[in-house]
């Protein structure tokens, strides 16, 4: 994960549904670097990848796939701090990326550089403006912390 040097803190936490006690598995950014200013990333890119699972977590394959998407991008997006991988959520027949970036079109054009020489991935992107990371805030505000 060096696409977090702009991460002080990575942390984890687990949500259960109520209704049919499937976990989701959250991995986020709990602490940005004191000398990083989140408006210099203000546009948000969620990688969505839909798949099936009858316990809600990926099976082996998909998550090795997963893994190599996420490599992947982290070749391209690394340099000279261009974007941030700020949370990853797993479960329920989902997995979500989500990245904060300089720009639209330029991670699009890494996106595209990097997956060139790997078979497609099922994935869907969806792009919003959001210089002061709501998302980020709103989701790490509803994380209940416990004692370790």
């Amino acid at each position: 994960m060096s696409l977090d040097s702009n991460v002080r803190t990575w942390a984890t936490a687990i949500s259960t549904h109520a209704d049919n006690g499937k976990k989701e598995i959250f991995r986020y950014a709990d602490e940005l670097s004191l000398a990083f200013d989140p408006a210099s990333q203000p546009v948000r890119i969620i990688i969505v990848w839909k798949y099936q699972s009858d316990s809600g977590l990926p099976v082996t394959e998909d998550n090795q796939r997963m893994n190599a998407l996420e490599d992947a991008l982290e070749a391209v997006l690394k340099e000279s701090g261009f974007a941030t991988l700020a949370l990853v959520s797993t479960g329920e027949g989902l997995r979500e990326w989500t990245y904060y970036a300089k720009s639209e079109d330029e991670f699009m054009a890494r996106l595209n550089y990097a997956f060139t020489e790997i078979p497609k991935f099922p994935i869907e992107i969806h792009t919003a403006h959001d210089p002061s990371w709501e998302l980020w805030e709103q989701f790490k505000a509803g994380v209940k912390k416990t004692a370790p």
